[in-house]
């Protein structure tokens, strides 16, 4: 029996559409004529997907009872018996109630399969296994239904149901997705628009990577190793020279002519490791490489131009960029063909350019006549010449004869090759003219007498000449590259250490400033700065022959003293990596302290202007009712009715409670801004606030709808300052309600967060003057009420941040204001009477 076929319809989260299409696909394939049953599914009661059923049969599903709870699942059992041609089977990643067979939906499908059935199913982005912890850091919600990504790697079809996030917030604000009761809740939280986008672009992503290695392995199966240009991939070859960023520049050009370019960076390392590149330049690209939206791979191989070409066919590449070889002309006329030229004959079909740049075409320089050895092996090379050469001749003038002259002079083809391989060059060349001469002198007739009588002589000591210098090179090559593989392990080691400290958490310039001493074994190292010392480790002495002392500048911020030793070229150069990471790190602390030192002065300044708004303007209206009132009750002039004086006490009375609201306010926010407005934290639960705030207010169930849920945690919070929040947010929901409605109290519990709504069906605010309901004393027009609502809200915001939450406008589905009172939840094992004295002071003087 052949195994059956599976397809799964993926989303990027509920609501857009998987179940529907699976039955629309169920409906059509059994027009067909197709065997196509309905194994289970889930409507969540939407209508349009109920309506999808008719005309499909439909296997009854298992019904079980657990802790007293009726529970409804597929019925495997049942399936199999049946044995349609086709199964559909909704939420592939769905736990099954237990004491079934299999304890996942995924379990039951395999099973399924086994037996033959294809079957179409769904599942959503969420639930796979390996995307689990990011969807997690998206919405802040985790998934405990997860899905191996193996069974769904091993998928035939797997098919993306994709629409807009907008699209998909609408369909729940008209009520396509969830009940009325859970919509406000879920716009608000998981299904904002930036979480929805980065799911949709989470679940493309991840399909077009199955895309992407599934046409690896049908290329790596057919043995197709020429270019498929599915889209744009430019290799770019960094050398770790200074041309790198005009290379990656020049590439992530290319890449962008077309949709969906990819760039990749490679750099290709010996096997042993020695290969020259400035760690630096190479970190500066890498990062570069990261900024234009590419990827860096590094890899090993002798063969510089094959490792090159076969990462581009190996990643699909349509360009390869590379650089002007930096050779001089007489370097590659001796030398061969190079790099580029190499690369251009063995890609093929795939385009190179060659990209040229301001280090090509270096000038030719001397060599260095030190080389790479140390002067003690140098003089250990012209030491043994000189005590080995005499030895050497006196051995062979006792062993002479006439048929031994071949081995004389092989003896001392020995004795130079030895020197070159002690010494280097200089002692080798210096053992050959010796050697030379030696040997004419004693073993050539004329006997003792330094002839060249024939041009074969002259040719045999050009030839010892020639034997040292080549073999004294390829000692000098080994040399210099053993140190320059030792030195670049150390600076290395030496910048991990220090990228390492400030990453554990040291903090970065003193850590920096530790580093270098240990590193170069200073006796002490001072950072100044602006003329002031910043940091000091160690013990600096005054200068003199033993502890001399160097400064290095730190970029224009300050400047490195360090006493101790000299430091050598190369280590100066070490140290001015680390100087540039230190000015990097006293720029970020210099702009940190900047900040600080700025925000307290312009939040001060807001709430000044705040505060003169507010008596020039709040006060104003509340005085001068009052004053009419009172100036009419006094006048001589008028004669009133019963009825006159009591409407004239009346007003005088509101205008007066209206102005004690207002300076009671006013006293807050002074309070708040000296910081003697302490925030007292502790379990207040929704019901010990809003049930005060109604009575204060004095509204009944005609005028608010409360929907509390039984088992809500309790909020972190002050409960007095929570009540005035709530009562000034639901007091301007009130005054805005259409007569006859009634404002909305919902409360809900998402990712650890407690959310109070407090919905009206008001004409609600344009949203690109929605944060204007918060300044404080700010009104548009004095008969405009739907923005600028006074001091209240600018308050109810200050007060909730200063508890650690957030206070929010929304829209309200259907039309309406919703505000969003938002405070984490209480967690007992937090230590108990937290208080937010000066803290949540200057938090809500920032909002007010």
């Amino acid at each position: 029996m052949n195994r059956g076929r599976l397809r799964v319809l993926l989303g990027a989260a509920p609501g857009v559409g998987k179940t529907y299409a699976m039955l629309e696909e169920g409906r059509r394939l059994h027009a067909e004529g197709k065997d196509v049953v309905v194994a289970v599914v889930e409507t969540h009661d939407r209508p349009a997907t109920a309506a999808m059923l008719e005309g499909l049969e439909v296997v009854p599903r298992l019904v079980r009872r657990y802790r007293g709870i009726e529970l409804t699942d597929l019925d495997l059992d049942a399936v199999l018996d049946r044995a349609p041609a086709i199964a559909l089977v909704d939420e592939l990643a769905h736990t099954n109630a237990p004491g079934l067979s299999h304890d996942k939906r995924w379990q039951d499908v395999q099973s399924i399969l086994d037996a033959g059935i294809d079957v179409i199913s769904t599942v959503n982005i969420q639930h796979i296994e390996s995307l689990n912890d990011v969807v997690q850091q998206i919405t802040g919600v985790p998934q405990r239904e997860t899905l191996p990504d193996g069974v769904l790697r091993a998928a035939d079809q797997v098919e993306v149901i994709d629409l807009a996030p907008q699209s998909l917030r609408d369909r729940l604000a008209e009520g396509h997705v969830y009940p009325a009761a859970r919509i406000d809740a879920a716009l608000s939280n998981y299904f904002r628009l930036g979480n929805l986008t980065a799911l949709r672009e989470l679940a493309l992503l991840w399909l077009a990577d199955e895309v992407d290695t599934a046409l690896k392995s049908y290329r790596a199966e057919h043995g197709i190793d020429s270019k498929w240009e599915a889209r744009e991939r430019v290799v770019v070859a960094l050398t770790g020279g200074p041309e790198g960023e005009t290379l990656l520049r020049r590439g992530a050009r290319i890449a962008g002519r077309a949709a969906g370019g990819e760039l990749l960076a490679v750099h290709v390392i010996s096997q042993d490791g020695l290969r020259s590149a400035h760690p630096g330049a190479l970190a500066a690209q890498r990062a570069l490489v990261e900024k234009l939206g590419g990827s860096y791979h590094q890899l090993v191989g002798d063969d510089v131009p094959s490792a090159l070409v076969e990462f581009a066919r190996a990643s699909n590449a349509t360009q390869l960029v590379i650089g002007v070889s930096r050779r001089t002309r007489l370097k590659a006329a001796f030398s061969g063909p190079g790099i580029g030229t190499t690369v251009v004959r063995e890609s093929g079909d795939i385009d190179v350019h060659v990209v040229t740049h301001s280090a090509a075409g270096e000038r030719m320089r001397l060599p260095r006549i030190g080389g790479a050895l140390s002067l003690r092996r140098r003089l250990a090379g012209l030491g043994f010449a000189v005590v080995g050469g005499p030895l050497l001749t006196a051995l062979l003038v006792a062993t002479h004869s006439e048929e031994s002259i071949t081995s004389e002079v092989l003896s001392y083809q020995l004795l130079v090759i030895v020197v070159a391989l002690v010494g280097g060059l200089w002692p080798a060349l210096f053992a050959a003219l010796l050697s030379g001469l030696t040997l004419d002198y004693f073993f050539v007739n004329p006997l003792y007498t330094v002839t060249i009588a024939e041009p074969a002589h002259a040719l045999a000591l050009v030839l010892y000449l020639a034997n040292a210098g080549v073999v004294s090179y390829v000692v000098d090559l080994a040399a210099r590259r053993s140190r320059s593989a030792q030195r670049a392990a150390g600076e290395s080691e030496l910048l991990a250490t220090v990228a390492g400290s400030v990453l554990r958490g040291e903090d970065a310039v003193p850590a920096l400033v530790a580093r270098i001493r240990e590193a170069f074994n200073l006796t002490g190292v001072r950072l100044f700065a602006g003329g002031k010392l910043l940091y000091s480790d160690g013990s600096p002495a005054q200068a003199g022959p033993d502890t001399p002392l160097a400064t290095v500048p730190v970029g224009t911020r300050g400047t490195l003293e360090l006493s101790g030793r000299d430091l050598a070229a190369s280590e100066r150069r070490l140290l001015g990596v680390i100087a540039t990471q230190l000015d990097a790190a006293l720029e970020h602390s210099d702009l940190a302290e900047t900040a600080s030192a700025i925000g307290p002065l312009a939040e001060a300044d807001r709430m000044r202007s705040a505060l003169l708004a507010a008596v020039g303007h709040d006060l104003r209206r509340p005085l001068s009712a009052a004053t009419a009132a009172i100036s009419g009750l006094r006048s001589a002039e008028l004669t009133l009715s019963p009825a006159d004086r009591e409407e004239l006490f009346e007003t005088a009375e509101e205008s007066l409670e209206s102005l004690a609201g207002l300076v009671t306010n006013l006293l807050d926010v002074s309070r708040v801004q000296a910081g003697a407005l302490a925030v007292s934290l502790g379990p207040v639960d929704a019901a010990d606030v809003v049930l005060p705030a109604l009575d204060e207010l004095g509204v009944g169930p005609d005028t608010v709808e409360l929907e509390l849920p039984p088992g809500l945690p309790p909020m972190l919070a002050d409960a007095g300052l929570l009540q005035r929040v709530v009562v000034n947010v639901l007091a301007n929901g009130i005054r805005f309600s259409p007569k006859g409605g009634r404002v909305l109290v919902a409360a809900s519990e998402f990712g650890g967060v407690v959310e109070l709504r407090i919905m009206d069906r008001g004409p609600g605010i344009p949203a690109d003057r929605r944060d204007e309901v918060f300044l404080p004393f700010q009104r548009l027009g004095d008969t405009d009420n739907l923005t600028g609502l006074g001091l209240g809200l600018a308050l109810a915001k200050g007060f909730t941040e200063g508890m650690g939450g957030r206070l929010e406008a929304e829209d309200t589905p259907g039309g309406g204001l919703t505000m969003v009172i938002a405070l984490p939840a209480f967690d007992p094992a937090a230590p108990a009477g937290q208080t937010a004295g000066t803290d949540a002071a200057a938090g809500t003087e920032e909002e007010t």
